[in-house]
């Protein structure tokens, strides 16, 4: 079966079931253009909340089906993949917060929404890359935080706020090798660009990088937002690749440079173009949030909606 008749099968498949394909600018380019919206984790956690579609079909990891799942419990939530997993989700579980909540009653936890539901119903208040500053600046200054699971996000965060809250030592495979020595370099061979680095990069904690001119902190719809408005011609990216397949279709005449030839995101690419459509014809593999979990893990995501 050919590509272009794939697609096809796909589309016809979608009106009859009446599904929805969300993408994350992760996904394999060829996904990213047949998907009925693209976003990053806090646009597509929106538009699970008010998609009227029957079936959402979900291409990103696991943790990010899971979500769609707890907002929208009425929804039936499919992957291509369900073996796609996040070293971020995996990083931590629901008795660690408990014991760090047992250690300082009283305290705050803020998770990134890249984690397990297990983690989320153990948690006060969810973020993501767009909107975490928001998250921790409403959170009362008296109060001890703990940020979970993403240590480079948090170590940005409590540069940008001031806040010295406790991080999970947790990374993503991907933005981990994003580190300062990578930022210099690159700045040094492109001078005119401008480098756009996610906040999940291992340079996040350091204020060197970050006082740069030419050094700009976003989550990747923040990214798209900066290279649509900018004058620049040129510049580097410092996140998962694929988004540039999205910034060249947007932004033709402008040059896009990936900081790392290893910078993909394997688990996002276990979602292909064939397990789409087998998605669409099974109605599966299904993830479902259910009873107790769901209802606790919803509470977290719905302060942060809420902001």
């Amino acid at each position: 079966m050919t590509a272009e008749s794939m697609v096809k099968e796909i589309e016809r498949l979608k009106r009859e079931k009446n599904a929805v394909i969300l993408a994350h600018y992760y996904s394999r380019p060829e996904i990213q253009d047949i998907s009925d919206f693209l976003g990053d984790s806090l646009a597509l956690s929106q538009e699970a909340a008010r998609t009227e579609a029957d079936i959402i079909l979900f291409c990103g990891v696991n943790f990010m089906a899971e979500t769609a799942s707890i907002i929208s419990p009425s929804k039936k939530v499919i992957v291509p993949d369900n073996r796609a997993g996040c070293s971020l989700a995996e990083s931590i579980d629901g008795e660690e917060i408990e014991q760090w909540r047992r250690e300082n009653p009283g305290g705050v936890v803020v998770s990134y929404v890249n984690t397990t539901a297990e983690v989320k119903a153990f948690t006060d208040i969810c973020c993501t890359s767009a909107n975490a500053l928001k998250v921790v600046n409403s959170i009362p200054q008296e109060k001890k935080i703990l940020f979970v699971p993403d240590k480079n996000l948090g170590a940005y965060i409590n540069l940008k706020t001031g806040r010295k809250m406790e991080l999970w030592q947790g990374d993503c495979c991907v933005h981990e090798r994003f580190d300062s020595e990578t930022v210099l370099e690159m700045a040094a061979k492109y001078p005119d660009a401008d480098i756009l680095i996610h906040p999940e990069s291992n340079c996040s904690g350091d204020p060197a990088i970050m006082a740069m001119p030419q050094t700009y902190y976003y989550s990747t719809a923040g990214m798209l937002k900066h290279v649509a408005e900018s004058d620049k011609r040129q510049f580097v990216i410092m996140t998962e690749k694929e988004i540039i397949h999205q910034m060249e279709k947007e932004n033709q005449g402008k040059e896009f440079i990936s900081a790392g030839s290893r910078a993909l995101c394997g688990q996002m690419k276990r979602n292909t173009l064939e397990k789409v459509l087998l998605a669409l014809q099974n109605e599966g593999p299904e993830i479902k949030v259910e009873g107790e979990l769901r209802e606790r893990a919803w509470k977290s995501i719905e302060k942060m909606l809420e902001l």
